[in-house]
């Protein structure tokens, strides 16, 4: 089986072919291949399967194994992925995915993809709340890009000890499937730094939904502009708020890191 290793500023996910067969127990395959011991190493497995209603359908699971509705750094790699492969010659695609269909661009250099915007709709976001769990408490900002995360401003991310909102992340009766924590640091109205403990994988270089997530949550408290430079532990992305329609887009870099072959015998 053959498959290549991706990343978006260092959200590095495995992605499959699964336009013609798709391999058994997908969640299982995901656990062995992000394996970074045994296994390829990944922060998850992502599979491009054909769609009814999209020109591709993502299927995304965490390095765990659990099933995530999105992935913004994952989704700008499958542009790439199906671009580069010869799978489309289109530079504008809609993806399905389980958060929804997602709209993206394709910037191309040298005859490949070299960055990616991502339209990636209108948040959902709750106001700032208390959350209480295993006998701690967090204050925060929920927001939901098609998937749930927690954005807790604080001074200074470098030396935080993420770990300690771990809790937060797992299925608990505030969040009964579990939640992205971003703890954020304001830089200035364009600018903001940011970590992320991601439900199903821990710490993660990036997180482009968490970006997304973010700027929606600052920008309502009124902590920055509409268009923001996110920087991450893996690199920068680009994140504007629209105005007119509410959608949030995204741009960032899609690379292949490399390609390679899973054994049939650690099939299933």
């Amino acid at each position: 089986m053959r498959f290549t290793k991706m990343e978006g500023l260092g959200n590095d996910y495995v992605y499959l072919d699964c336009t013609r067969e798709a391999p058994g127990d997908l969640p299982e395959l995901a656990r062995r291949m992000s394996d970074r011991h045994f296994g390829v190493g990944s922060d998850g497995l992502i599979c491009i399967f054909p769609s009814q209603t999209a020109d591709f359908k993502m299927v995304m699971f965490n390095a765990d194994g659990s099933q995530a509705e999105m992935c913004g750094n994952g989704i700008r790699c499958v542009g790439k992925f199906v671009f580069d492969k010869g799978l489309t010659h289109k530079t504008e695609l809609a993806i399905e995915t389980l958060a929804g269909v997602k709209h993206l661009a394709l910037s191309i250099l040298g005859g490949q993809v070299d960055a990616v915007t991502v339209d990636m709709g209108a948040p959902r976001l709750e106001e700032a709340r208390r959350v209480t769990t295993h006998g701690k408490e967090y204050q925060g900002i929920p927001v939901s890009v098609g998937n749930p995360h927690f954005v807790i401003p604080t001074s200074g991310v470098k030396d935080f000890d993420l770990q300690v909102h771990a809790p937060l992340s797992v299925p608990n009766h505030t969040f009964p499937e579990g939640v992205n924590v971003e703890i954020v640091e304001v830089v200035d109205r364009s600018h903001v730094k940011m970590r992320v403990w991601e439900r199903g994988s821990g710490e993660t270089l990036a997180c482009g939904t968490g970006a997304c997530a973010t700027v929606a949550a600052f920008v309502s408290e009124g902590l920055t502009d509409r268009e923001v430079t996110v920087s991450l532990l893996g690199g920068e992305l680009h994140v504007r708020w629209d105005e007119t329609n509410d959608h949030i887009y995204m741009t960032g870099p899609a690379r292949t890191v490399f390609e390679g072959e899973w054994p049939e015998v650690m099939l299933l």
